[in-house]
């Protein structure tokens, strides 16, 4: 009603006005042009030509054509879950029975190869009975799980009933990164709420590499990760973080946040680790853990004067018999300055050595024995060792308990959760675990109660490589092992 009485006002109004006289004697015609007339032409002269041509060139900045190069390969990751509904209180057991809902899950992920491997995230597809995968061009397809890595949080799919012509990302090389340099992260952080299926594009820079990431509340540990300011927001796990190349030198991975929403504190797992489990998975369906037998700790005191300064205060505290480490000839007690070149300055540094090496291709640990005389030591790791399934399983290798407020105090321990190691026989001591280490997490699973951890561990029973974080002595470590069936 109202937009019909001001249409009816200016119609109205347009008949009281004088009509205009236009060049040659013509009436204007009351058209969009006759009222609005096209500008005259601009005559471009030659610079002002070359000038707007140089606007247009830089308009397609380095950022812009590495986002070209990789989007196409950019997939959006879909999972369907079944859950057992359960009624929360007597009263709803008589209108809920027990049954189950389907529950969806989104995420980011990449193609790789061209036949239609794509790579993501463990926890992006955790729990999932079907996934999908769908293209940036809208093409949906069904995708079958090749296998994961639950302590690196990966897992490797391969799209069904397509074709051998899929666009795939190039990989680029994650041990040369230098802080500060352009980066790119792609993915999916809202799935099908967009009208679209193109990726989402956020620009930054690699803030930081060989981040060892501690957990707060539910959140894992993530060791030697590239930390960025490009925005990675919930749906963009498993999505690639490029360099200005074009070329992938990260799976996107995890965030710091105290929104829910990204504060330029976002992680990435190195592609170059994530390499070599995705051939892993593809040629065995699990990955092969380095193994070398030695087990560092940090002792308290701070820093020691190793060599030619002072470097953080890492001791050798154990060699086991046989292992690469012993055949080595490293002895217990000396010092681990460095290994593959990167400096060791606590227990977790060592971890993310060993995350990032191979079975059988040799290593270099730069050692000081107490007299502060360093030497090059050159070995090649093994694979994990095992352990019975039965035995680990019933704790009848060690015995847990519950970690409480009393028993924390008791043991001047820093976390509050956690499945304390009471007593432990010669088998769980061939694997690294003390009396009194707190068991913090398994894989990517946090512990609560020595409940927890025996569920935990029985259920990973011939599924792989098992990691074990702990508390000893205030310091986080951690032991990997197999846990035969």
């Amino acid at each position: 009603m109202v937009l019909g009485l001001i249409l009816t006002i200016a119609l109205g109004s347009s008949a009281c006005l004088a009509e205009p006289e236009v060049a040659g004697g013509t009436e204007a015609s009351g058209s969009p042009e006759a009222i609005l007339p096209e500008p005259p032409p601009v005559r471009i002269t030659e610079w002002e030509d070359t000038l707007q041509e140089s606007l247009i060139t830089t308009r397609r900045t380095a950022i812009v054509r590495a986002a070209e190069r990789v989007a196409p390969a950019v997939v959006s990751v879909n999972v369907r879950r079944r859950e057992r509904v359960q009624a929360r209180s007597l009263w709803e057991s008589f209108f809920l029975p027990p049954g189950e809902r389907e529950v969806s899950g989104l995420g980011s992920g990449f193609i790789i190869r061209g036949d239609g491997i794509v790579l993501t995230n463990e926890h992006v597809i955790r729990g999932a009975d079907d996934i999908f995968v769908t293209l940036s061009d809208g093409s949906e397809y069904t995708a079958e799980l090749v296998g994961i890595d639950e302590v690196n949080d990966l897992a490797v799919l391969r799209i069904e009933g397509g074709h051998d012509e899929f666009p795939a990302a190039p990989l680029g090389n994650s041990d040369d990164l230098m802080i500060g340099e352009w980066v790119v992260a792609i993915g999916n952080p809202f799935g099908y709420l967009l009208s679209n299926h193109e990726p989402t594009v956020t620009a930054g820079v690699v803030s930081g590499v060989g981040r060892n990431m501690i957990p707060a509340g539910e959140r894992g540990y993530y060791l030697d990760m590239i930390q960025t300011d490009a925005s990675i927001n919930p749906g963009n796990s498993g999505g690639p973080l490029i360099n200005a190349l074009g070329e992938v030198i990260g799976v996107n991975s995890s965030i710091l946040s105290r929104s829910g929403g990204s504060e330029g504190l976002g992680f990435a797992i190195p592609i170059n680790r994530a390499r070599r489990i995705a051939i892993d998975l593809l040629d065995d369906g699990q990955v092969r853990r380095a193994w070398v037998g030695l087990e560092l700790e940090a002792v308290e005191g701070g820093l020691t004067t190793v060599g030619s300064g002072q470097r953080a205060y890492t001791r050798v505290s154990r060699i086991a018999p046989g292992s690469p480490a012993d055949e080595a000839g490293i002895r217990e007690g000396e010092h681990l300055i460095a290994a593959s070149g990167k400096e060791i300055r606590g227990p977790l540094d060592w971890e993310a050595v060993l995350l990032n090496a191979a079975v059988g291709e040799p290593i270099e640990l730069t050692v000081a024995g107490r007299g502060g005389r360093e030497r090059v030591v050159r070995l090649v790791p093994s694979d994990l060792p095992s352990v019975t399934a039965d035995r680990i399983s019933a704790l009848t290798d060690f015995e847990l308990v519950t970690l409480t407020p009393s028993i924390r105090a008791e043991w001047r321990l820093r976390n509050e959760r956690g499945a304390l190691i009471v007593s432990l026989s010669d088998v769980a001591r061939r694997i690294g675990l003390r009396e009194g280490d707190l068991i913090l997490q398994i894989n990517r699973h946090s512990v609560s109660t020595a409940e927890e951890a025996a569920r935990l561990l029985e259920a990973l029973a011939g599924e792989g490589p098992v990691q074990v974080y702990f508390e000893r002595q205030g310091r986080v470590g951690a032991v990997h092992f197999y846990i035969n069936r």
